[in-house]
């Protein structure tokens, strides 16, 4: 918007306070501060530029210039506060604006991700944002060693890197509970792998999860789900990968869909390593080692700072207690799967 496009209204009384400090001395009344205060906030509402509306201040000053009566310094001393103030208000309207802009996306993404709205109205709220519900759509999770907040280095930094190579696409970043997400059309996976590349960087080496592409106004929370149900299941199984996909890890879900029927297999195949000397947990973790390994005892051994005499003795004892040899390929399936079933339910620290 060009200075000659100003409305005069936002000058209104500007020259006669000018005109009258000049002549008198006096610095401006608190009444005069308010209003050109409130001119200020009425230009920011109605979309104009702060630089025009500074130019335009200053050719009034100049136009109306050679009719002050008094001293030069007081009219500049007038000019000063009068744009100090309009200033100040315009930077107010800015900043009561931002916040509201602000408070509509977070409380948008909140409901997007708790599915709480009426998936017809999100969906039109969901474009002014960028995002076509009727559209699948993936959403990738990452968590680092602290929480992040929208503004914090590491969220700002992700959003560059994103914007600098993939331009406008369509794609949501925010955080949420202290993790970073990334909202992408579920047909533009080299989104969300840059976005895990630029996080896990970001984060000093943090984990990310990539939901699977769901479709419809529902679909965002049911890929935001997956993909924090995989960072549950990634620190539960301990696993070491630092971006983990919710298709390559779909057989889990499986396990545990049937709880009851899991938690009966890990009591009755690793139950009797309770009676242990030292209790269940050294033979658990030796278990864990040797299949996580490829049922390698040597690199099992190592993993665990065990002679690999000391390790063959725990896997001897482990047959002994439970009745299946786990170097035996009839008996290895159904250790492995109790394995991990311990894990998922967090066994032996909660009771099955």
């Amino acid at each position: 918007m060009t200075e000659r496009e100003i409305p005069e209204r936002y000058l209104d009384g500007y020259a006669e306070i000018l005109a009258e400090v000049s002549a008198t001395g006096r610095r401006l009344t608190r009444e005069e501060i308010t209003s050109r205060r409130a001119l200020g906030e009425q230009a920011a509402e109605a979309g104009h530029g702060l630089r025009a509306l500074v130019s335009a201040h200053l050719n009034a000053a100049r136009t109306a210039w050679p009719a002050f009566p008094g001293s030069a310094a007081d009219a500049l001393a007038a000019v000063q506060q009068v744009v100090d103030a309009f200033a100040e208000g315009y930077e107010d309207a800015q900043r009561h604006a931002v916040r509201q802009e602000e408070a509509a996306r977070r409380e948008f993404i909140d409901d997007l991700l708790y599915g709480r709205s009426d998936l017809g109205r999100l969906a039109e709220r969901a474009e002014r944002f960028g995002l076509r519900l009727s559209h699948a759509h993936a959403v990738a999770v990452a968590e680092g060693p602290v929480a992040y907040e929208e503004g914090d280095p590491v969220p700002r930094q992700v959003e560059r890197a994103l914007i600098s190579r993939f331009g406008d696409r369509s794609i949501l970043l925010t955080t949420k509970d202290g993790r970073l997400l990334c909202i992408a059309p579920g047909h533009q996976d080299e989104v969300l792998a840059h976005f895990a590349k630029q996080a896990y960087a970001a984060t000093d080496g943090g984990r990310v999860a990539i939901g699977r592409p769901q479709p419809g106004p529902g679909g965002v929370v049911h890929s935001y789900e997956e993909a924090l149900g995989v960072l549950e299941l990634a620190e539960r199984l301990e696993l070491e990968d630092p971006v983990l996909r919710a298709a390559d890890l779909l057989v889990y879900p499986v396990l545990t869909r049937d709880r009851q029927a899991m938690a009966e297999l890990v009591l009755d195949t690793l139950g009797p390593l309770t009676t242990a000397r030292g209790g269940v947990q050294p033979l658990l973790d030796t278990l864990a080692a040797y299949f996580d390994c490829g049922c390698v005892a040597a690199e099992a051994a190592r993993r665990l700072s065990l002679s690999v005499r000391a390790f063959t003795y725990r896997l001897e004892r482990i047959h002994q207690l439970t009745g299946a040899n786990p170097g035996d390929p009839a008996h290895r399936y159904m250790l492995q799967t109790a394995v991990i079933g311990a894990r998922l339910l967090d066994w032996p620290a909660k009771d099955l």
